[in-house]
């Protein structure tokens, strides 16, 4: 594909059809919402993503099991009630096809696609200081260039899908699960393994546990769930829904995870232990992420409240598998409750009372090397398999931007810079990269603590707003300085660190990544609060940033 014809992709493309107002870089929530509002502004855009159809997380993620934890009312776009009011979600927490056919929905209603390139993967990114501008290389060999470079990459798109040596010499059928492919893969009667318990692998070992003839689960870190509970939604259901648009949007975008509900359930000192476990066991059978995110705010600051609530959570998987030796693989006890990510799951637990699943327990024993036949672990076991899949997690929040070769000022690295420390500037920019605007990027809850929908959508906002008023001013040029920045990065880590997320390793904190400076990833001063330190940054006329 010629340079032409990528720009022609774009519908306002101006000059010589390869120079763009802005470049957005993915397809998914926040990219299809950047597109829109920037050409909403009148602006001429040019979407690239490398899938080869809209949807993001949901286009890539198709794996068996795959489905969100966000509830349907809440993971939309708020900016069209009527297009709210139209689609029709078919249960609570939808699976991956119905989520990639909304994406569809919302790109089709709006236009979208005749913005994009798709099946084009940004490679380079150099910022031309003469000319102010950024020059943006894919792997078709194109060349585009723009005033605004907007990275809507994802902060969980760059899997760790190469990580034992021997991969390549597997003679069975081996899958990433966020690289699924779209084609069926057949499970029945095989010997499959999965390695990671996260949420991902999680629902593929509920999934396919019931199909195969033998699953082997390389277990290392042990999780608290809680069970999802699934109800289906009729038309009459999502009328309701309906009716609350303003009151669902403008909840959500005031509370401290960007949900529905918040922690509304008074101070943990001030109630009795029976009130606590009330509050616990109607959150519980919720089945939803509110026993995590709404219950008590204590538990992410004091290790005796966070006991409290992590052996409720015990109490309740010992009930499910009873099997002692099964509670001391599968219930963690190492770290508390709400420190990891929390998934939610239906019949997890149960797989493993079934026969033909097995764990094997890569702490004591860990994976050495695939070969041909299967997996290798330390104790010299091959376990011989069918099909491998790898539910081993992504380089979280800063690995989709790493993996482009983006250069700012004076030719710095991005790569380099991140490799050190990774700082941003409330997750939006970063010093020393002028023009160059993120979301879900590390700083900021979008990088994990929030659902996606809702704070995406207050990313793009601020950043459209931010270029509105640059072209009404006839400013050229926007760039963190390294005052703010400083100032972010401390503020960030004095609430971090007064948390126990920051004592538990996680992807939260980057530890599942050999080498990658240790930081919280994600903002945990809420929602609520990071959307209102934004929109007073705008009031001042962006303090702390500088203009040219």
């Amino acid at each position: 594909m010629s340079e032409a014809s990528v720009a022609a992709k774009a519908a306002g493309a101006t000059g010589s059809a390869k120079t763009y107002d802005a470049i957005v870089i993915g397809a998914g929530v926040a990219g299809l919402y950047q597109v829109y509002r920037l050409r909403e502004m009148g602006m001429s855009v040019l979407g690239i993503e490398a899938g080869s159809g809209v949807g993001g997380t949901w286009y890539w993620n198709r794996y068996p099991g795959a489905r969100f934890d966000s509830e349907a009312e809440i993971y939309q776009y708020w900016f069209d009630e009527a297009m709210f009011k139209n689609w029709q979600p078919t249960e609570r927490f939808p699976a991956q096809p119905e989520t990639e056919r909304w994406l569809n929905y919302v790109a089709d209603r709006t236009d979208l696609r005749k913005y994009y390139c798709f099946d084009t993967r940004v490679t380079a990114a150099h910022y031309d200081e003469a000319g102010q501008q950024w020059r943006v290389e894919t792997d078709r060999g194109d060349t585009v260039t723009a005033r605004f470079l907007i990275c809507c990459t994802g902060m969980l798109s760059a899997p760790l899908s190469n990580i034992f040596e021997g991969q390549e010499s597997f003679k069975g059928q081996i899958f990433h699960t966020a690289r699924w492919p779209k084609e069926r893969v057949e499970f029945v009667g095989k010997r499959v393994g999965v390695v990671g318990t996260g949420a991902t692998g999680i629902q593929v070992i509920q999934t396919i546990a019931p199909q195969v003839g033998h699953l082997k689960v390389f277990l290392r870190t042990p999780q608290y769930i809680i069970p999802m509970r699934n109800p289906k939604y009729t038309p009459a259901d999502w009328a309701q829904q309906g009716k609350r648009f303003s009151e669902i949007r403008d909840r959500v975008q005031g509370t401290f995870s960007g949900f529905e509900y918040d922690f509304d359930n008074g101070v943990w000192a001030d109630l009795t232990p029976a009130q606590r476990t009330e509050v616990l066991e109607r959150l519980w059978a919720d089945g939803s992420l509110a026993l995590w995110l709404s219950s008590f705010a204590e538990m992410f600051f004091d290790e005796k409240v966070n006991d409290v609530v992590s052996e409720f959570v015990r109490e309740k998987m010992r009930a499910r598998i009873k099997d002692p030796e099964l509670c001391a693989k599968l219930i963690p006890t190492s770290y508390g409750f709400g420190t990891h990510r929390v998934p939610l799951e239906s019949n997890y637990l149960e797989a493993f009372l079934q026969p033909n699943v097995e764990i094997v327990d890569v702490k004591a024993s860990p994976i050495v090397r695939i070969v041909p036949e299967g997996v290798m672990t330390a104790d010299g076991t091959v376990h011989e398999l069918d099909i491998l899949v790898l539910a081993t997690g992504f380089d979280a929040g800063t690995g989709a931007l790493t993996r482009i070769d983006i250069r700012g000022r004076d030719g710095r690295s991005l790569k380099e810079e991140w490799g050190q420390e990774v700082r941003t500037a409330m997750g939006l920019q970063v010093h020393g990269y002028p023009n160059l605007f993120t979301t879900g990027a590390p700083l900021a809850p979008s990088a994990a603590l929030c659902n996606m929908t809702t704070c995406l959508q207050q990313q793009v906002g601020w950043i459209s707003d931010c270029i509105r008023d640059m072209r009404e001013k006839g400013l050229k040029v926007i760039e963190a300085s390294k005052e703010i920045q400083d100032q972010w990065v401390a503020h960030h880590d004095e609430i971090a660190n007064k948390t126990l997320v920051v004592k538990t390793d996680s992807w939260y904190m980057g530890s599942n990544v050999s080498g990658k400076p240790r930081r919280l990833l994600s903002y945990i001063g809420g929602v609520g609060t990071y959307r209102q330190k934004c929109a007073d940054v705008a009031a001042s006329g962006y303090s702390g940033f500088t203009f040219a």
